[in-house]
C-alpha cells in the first residue's frame, strides 16, 4: 500500500469499528502505526463482536456509546485526523420492519457525527462506507458512478441520505468527505447468527456445517464479491489521496459471478456442504436488485486502488478463520 507512513502517529477514530469492517481495518491501522479509537453500541444482531479485535485489544481505545448521541460525539470527534463512518444498521430485513430505526441510526447519526465535525474538528477527514445497493436495479452493466440512484429497499435508501449529507458537509462547510459505495464484501469478522445480511458468508457457515447451502431462484443472478482486506486497503488508501476529496466510488471486484458458480466454489474448497435451489424469501424479493458488479475504473484511476485477492484465495481465508474461531462466531445453542 502507498503512503504507510501516512498512518504513523495518525489520531484515527472508526464508527462502528467493533462491526466486520471496522474491526479488520482497526488491526491494520494499529500494525500502521495509529492510534485508533472505536465507537460502538452494541447493539444486537448487527456484528459487533470484541473478539474481532482480540490481535489488538490492547492497543486501541474502545467507548461504547451510539453515533446519535451528540454529547458523545462532541467529544470524540476533537483531535481526530481521519473518521471512518462505518456505524449504521446493516441489516437488509430488519430495515424493512423497524424503518425508524434505520433512519435514527443512518441518518441522524450521520447527521449529528457531521455537525461535531463542523463544530469541533472540520479539518478531519471523513470517509463513508455506503452500499452499492444506493443504485438499486441495474440499468447498464458494469454500474459505474453515474447510473441512476433508485435504492429499492429502506437500508440502501438511508445510506444514500447519508452519503448526500457528508458531501453537502464538504461542499457548504469544507469537512473533507469521501464516500464509498461498496458491493457485497466476505472474509474474517463477520456476523455468523443470522442471514440477513452478508449472504456470502453465510454460504460459508453452512458449508463448514457440512449443511445445504440454500440458492435462491435458479442461482444465476451476478455480484461482484469483495474480499475484506481489498477493502481495507481500499479504506485506507483513499482516506490519504487528496483527489479523493468530494468524490463517490464504486468499490468492488468488478468481476462477475453467479450465485451457483459461488456456491460451487464455496463446497469445493471447504470440502463440505452442498448446494440446493429455493424460492426467495418474501423480504429478500422485495429488495432483490438482480444483477449487479460495479465498474471501478474511477477509483483505480484516482486512488490507485484495485483488490488483489481472488475469489478462491479469499474463500480459502475465510474457511480457515472460521474454523479456526467457530466458537467465536457461531451461535451458543448450535
Amino acid at each position: 500500500m502507498k503512503n504507510k507512513e501516512f498512518y504513523n502517529d495518525k489520531n484515527v477514530l472508526i464508527t462502528g469499528g467493533l462491526g466486520f469492517i471496522g474491526s479488520n481495518l482497526s488491526i491494520d491501522l494499529v500494525r500502521l502505526g495509529a492510534n485508533v479509537t472505536i465507537v460502538d453500541n452494541m447493539l444486537p444482531r448487527q456484528g459487533g463482536n470484541l473478539f474481532n479485535i482480540e490481535p489488538v485489544k490492547n492497543k486501541v481505545r474502545i467507548n461504547y456509546s451510539d453515533i446519535r448521541n451528540q454529547l458523545s460525539m462532541n467529544h470524540l470527534v476533537k483531535n481526530q485526523d481521519i473518521i471512518f463512518h462505518l456505524a449504521g444498521q446493516v441489516n437488509h430485513v430488519d430495515s424493512m420492519k423497524n424503518p425508524v430505526q434505520d433512519l435514527e441510526i443512518n441518518c441522524l447519526g450521520t447527521l449529528v457525527l457531521m455537525q461535531a465535525l463542523r463544530h469541533n474538528n472540520p479539518e478531519a477527514i471523513v470517509v463513508y462506507s455506503g452500499t452499492r445497493g444506493e443504485y438499486g436495479s441495474s440499468v447498464s452493466l458494469p454500474v459505474n458512478e453515474d447510473h441512476p440512484l433508485n435504492p429499492k429497499g429502506l437500508y440502501a435508501v438511508t445510506n444514500l441520505a447519508a452519503e448526500k449529507m457528508i458531501i453537502v458537509y464538504q461542499e457548504v462547510f469544507n469537512i473533507p468527505g469521501i464516500c464509498l459505495r461498496i458491493t457485497n464484501t466476505y472474509g474474517p469478522r463477520h456476523q455468523m447468527m443470522h442471514d440477513e445480511y452478508g449472504v456470502f458468508n453465510w454460504f460459508i457457515k453452512k458449508a463448514i456445517d457440512d449443511d445445504i447451502i440454500p440458492v435462491f431462484g435458479d442461482g444465476m443472478i451476478k455480484r461482484d464479491f469483495l474480499y475484506i482486506d481489498d477493502l481495507v486497503t481500499c479504506m485506507l488508501m483513499t482516506a490519504c489521496t487528496k483527489d479523493a476529496i468530494g468524490e463517490v466510488f464504486n468499490v468492488g471486484s468488478g468481476v462477475p459471478v453467479t450465485f451457483r458458480e459461488l456456491a460451487q466454489k464455496i463446497a469445493s474448497i471447504s470440502k463440505t456442504g452442498s448446494y440446493n435451489f429455493t424460492e426467495f424469501t418474501k423480504e429478500r424479493a422485495e429488495v432483490e436488485p438482480g444483477d449487479y458488479w460495479a465498474d471501478i475504473s474511477k477509483i483505480k484511476k484516482i486512488v490507485g486502488w484495485e483488490p488483489v485477492t481472488n475469489l478462491e484465495n479469499g474463500i480459502k481465508k475465510t474457511v480457515d478463520f472460521y474454523r479456526k474461531y467457530k466458537e467465536h462466531y457461531w451461535s451458543k445453542n448450535e
